[in-house]
């Protein structure tokens, strides 16, 4: 019987010029490519950190090229055998009719479709497990946590190293099986395999076999699945708990591995198929496997959860939930939190403020979020420098004392040179770094209510001593400079601003260890390509002895000598040694820890600061259930050399980790004493624990189902118009008990939907002094002491302070207010708020001019704390 032929076919182009095009775009991608690879390269190279390169691009590429391959030629086996094994001649169906004419249209390009397609999905089902690089080196670097989970009786390693890469493989397998069968099927559909519309058989033996052969497998992988899905209730997460609960325990579970075996059965079922071609059998099983499902995983489960959890559902799950709590407290590092009963009065108690002169003569008086404008204003000497918008705090020994300590950075800023000097050559060539350290007192003020500076100016004065005060490697650098030159040369990078130089300026040449020569032609011209820059070629001041900085930001370059950290969003400078040091906190963290709740990173790490800073940023829109501070790393200013130590080397995910990238990580006993002076209790981290201490504090599972005795974040009072949390406030604190004042991170919880204080958080951030330990005093329920919106509240209704800011405000200067702080001083809460003023006119900067403080119903509005 003959077929109309088909009015559409498939033309190849016959340009030699489109061939031209399209080679020349290859060539094109595959160049830039390889640049960015060789590049990259030579970065890890200049930093030592070649292993890690080296390693993880060995994985990406294996693990493409291997699931690439295997997807491709599974899809492409099928293909080619339904093709070799269709009916010699078509039925005369209407359906085949129909189809003769893409059968005609697609035989000129046949053999590129069934290789090329395949091909196509395997590119992209290995470009999917590249990705997955991290789940291979965890699971083959794997160490136990040695904690046993409850339910299976296996060490919770297993969830963590060994779950996840098993899910993305039965995601993988399942994936592959079905886009087999797809693409098989279209071809027996077309080429005469299977028809629709036949009166008889609607599909040859061979297209029986092998689509029985292909579901065989997808109900073995299934099994797999549901094998893994009881491991998964473990993780499985709602509103009241994480983890298994009683009906899961009862139904659930029996029901995964009775759906488990019922898998496995109707796989061998589609076997048999295979050789005997009878579909009823095969398909009873899938029935029986259908209905078992919505009757035991679905029904019976929805039976036991109605009739026998929920009338009495706290106490069925009383001890799920317990584990929970248990589990998510572990998971965070919140199982030692010392809670204790303070009893707070409104009345303050002498005796015990004598006790703690300490902390009030060291309260901290200087916001770090507005004293931004303040230190540009008076210490960014030109323009090019800057400050970030958003300071640091540090603690620092002052004439004996440990002073605590607002530092900042004097960063290059290329976006405040004259338009008319801005060019290629002052951009990437002249205006390479920046200079010195500016620090002041957090306590104090001048008279006038500008910053105490204790180091300052250009070239640097004052207590600390900077022995190399450039920085050519901060959060502000250039995306890339070209620095040094030959012996005896004349210097060309602007050094600093020098009234007494004939040009204005002090030049300087860079003679660090830091960047990757470019004094041949080749690194010359690769750099030209990765940055499309000519001049890096025909400018004759690249020279021999001429090294290209990029990947300067202190985190960019941590995150790419350890790829496995989440870096804290705040960096900050410290000097070391006399040399500008940059120090980071480094987290190991998972999302599949057994029983431990979930918890965002950005909706946790969010404040009223990370609102408005650009400095200071929230975390990645990511989920986990279990972090550590395990790293603490540093970034020198002036060279870039990235050092990582083992802050908690007893950390499983960090051990596997060192296992896989063997001297990446030093022990924690190689970190100089020198740094060690200056770590902080990381702030993201203690924001996420707040967090989950908030509810979690409440360690009986009945208080917790009712959830009454929930804490909240206050919102920060001082930021009108940001709904936002409060941040956590780096003070100098005496809690009750000690003997002295100690470095510590600090918040407040507020009772739910109340405006009273509930409790005071505070950990230490002193290495010397109980490092990490975490107390929390929890006021009674019935308290009076105000929390931090109430005490804003009082504040500006006080007619005294209103009067007075009134004042402050005549001639339309701007009052804003600084942080608000609690202390637990005089057995009760001292509230403290510095008051700031910023004139209107010309480049104005916010002054300290008075501070607020409260202590129970008393408030006070003075000069200063005194």
């Amino acid at each position: 019987m003959s077929f109309p032929r088909p009015d559409f076919t498939f033309n190849r182009p016959k340009s030699k010029n489109t061939y031209l095009l399209v080679s020349l775009g290859a060539l094109f991608i595959a160049l830039m490519s390889l640049t960015g690879y060789y590049t990259d390269w030579l970065w890890y190279k200049s930093v030592s950190a070649q292993n890690v390169y080296v390693t993880v691009l060995a994985w990406r590429i294996g693990l493409f090229v291997f699931f690439a391959a295997i997807t491709g030629f599974i899809i492409w086996l099928n293909v080619y055998l339904a093709y070799k094994n269709r009916p010699m001649y078509a039925s005369v169906t209407p359906d085949q009719v129909s189809l003769q004419r893409y059968r005609e249209a697609l035989d000129p390009i046949r053999k590129s479709v069934f290789i090329f397609g395949p091909i196509l999905l395997g590119f992209l089902a290995g470009g999917s497990a590249s990705a997955e690089w991290r789940n291979w080196i965890q699971r083959l670097n794997s160490v136990p946590f040695g904690v046993k989970d409850p339910q299976f009786g296996i060490d919770i390693s297993f969830f963590i190293f060994d779950y996840p890469l098993y899910r993305n493989l039965v995601t993988f397998g399942i994936s592959t099986i079905i886009l087999s069968g797809l693409a098989s099927g279209i071809i027996h559909y077309i080429y005469g395999g299977i028809t629709l519309q036949s009166p008889g058989q609607k599909a040859t033996k061979f297209a029986q076999s092998q689509i029985s052969v292909l579901v065989a497998l997808l109900f073995t992988l299934k099994a797999f699945a549901y094998w893994l899905d009881r491991f998964g209730l473990a993780l499985k997460q709602d509103s009241l708990l994480v983890g298994l609960k009683y009906a899961d325990v009862n139904a659930v579970l029996p029901a995964k591995s009775l759906m488990m075996y019922l898998s496995l059965i109707v796989a061998v079922l589609f076997i048999i198929n295979a050789f005997r071609r009878q579909w009823f059998i095969p398909n009873i099983g899938i029935g029986a496997l259908l209905i078992t499902g919505i009757l035991i995983g679905g029904v019976y489960t929805t039976v036991i959860q109605q009739f026998v959890v929920k009338p009495s559902e706290a106490d069925k799950e009383a001890p799920y939930i317990q584990k929970s709590i248990e589990s998510t407290r572990a998971a965070y590092g919140l199982a030692d939190v010392e809670i204790s009963d303070y009893a707070a009065s409104t009345e303050p108690s002498a005796e015990i403020i004598s006790q703690q002169t300490g902390t009030i003569e060291k309260i901290r008086l200087m916001d770090p979020a507005l004293l931004s404008p303040t230190f540009n204003q008076l210490q960014q000497i030109r323009g090019f420098y800057s400050f970030a918008d958003t300071l640091d705090i540090d603690r620092y020994a002052i004439n004996g004392s440990n002073q605590g300590t607002i530092i900042a950075a004097r960063e290059i800023n290329l976006a405040g040179i004259p338009s008319a000097q801005r060019n290629w050559i002052n951009s990437h060539l002249v205006y390479t770094h920046g200079f010195g350290v500016v620090t002041a007192k957090d306590n104090a003020v001048k008279i006038d209510g500008e910053p105490d500076f204790t180091t300052s100016d250009i070239p640097t004065k004052g207590s600390l001593k900077i022995a190399e005060p450039r920085i050519y490697f901060g959060e502000n650098s250039p995306n890339y400079s070209i620095v040094g030159g030959a012996v005896g040369s004349d210097p060309r990078e602007l050094d600093y601003p020098d009234d007494t130089s004939a040009n204005g300026q002090a030049n300087n040449t860079y003679a660090g260890t830091g960047g990757v020569a470019i004094g041949n032609f080749f690194n010359r011209a690769l750099y030209a390509l990765k940055y499309q820059e000519i001049n890096i070629i025909l400018s004759n001041l690249v020279n021999n002895d001429s090294k290209v900085l990029y990947y300067r930001d202190p985190g960019e370059r941590v995150q790419r000598v350890a790829p496995w950290l989440t870096l804290d969003s705040d960096p900050y400078p410290a000097v070391i040694e006399g040399k500008i040091v940059w120090i980071l906190d480094g987290y190991t963290s998972t999302n599949y820890y057994p029983y431990s709740t979930r918890t965002s990173l950005d909706s946790a790490t969010a404040d009223s600061v990370t609102q408005t800073s650009t400095a200071l940023r929230t975390q990645a829109a990511t989920s986990v259930n279990y972090v550590r501070n395990s790293v603490k790393a540093t970034v020198d200013a002036y060279d870039g050399t990235v050092s990582i130590y083992a802050w908690d080397d007893t950390e499983p995910i960090l051990k596997s980790w060192a296992k896989a990238f063997p001297g990446t990580v030093k022990p924690r006993s190689a970190m100089p004493a020198a740094v060690a002076d200056h770590v902080r209790y990381p702030e993201d981290l203690f924001k996420i624990q707040r967090e989950i201490l908030s509810k979690y504090h409440v360690k009986d599972a009945g208080a917790f189902y009712g959830g009454q005795d929930f804490w909240v974040i206050p919102n920060d009072p001082t930021r009108p118009g940001v709904q936002s949390s409060q941040p956590p406030y780096y003070l100098q604190l005496q809690m009750p008990g000690d003997a002295q004042p100690v470095f510590s991170l600090t918040t407040t919880f507020a009772p739910t939907r109340r405006q009273t204080l509930a409790s005071f958080m505070a950990v230490s951030s002193d290495p010397k002094n109980n490092y990490g330990k975490i107390r929390v005093l929890q006021l009674p329920r019935n308290t009076t002491i105000p929390g931090p919106t109430q005490v804003q509240n009082n504040f500006e209704s006080d007619p005294d302070v209103s009067a007075l800011l009134s004042l402050l405000r005549r001639g339309g200067s701007e009052v804003e207010l600084g942080n608000l702080l609690s202390l637990p001083i005089g057995g009760g809460l001292l509230y403290v708020e510095p008051v700031y003023v910023r004139a209107t006119a010309g480049d104005s900067y916010p002054l300290l001019r008075k501070v607020l403080a409260s202590f129970g119903p008393n408030v006070v509005f003075e000069d200063n704390i005194e």
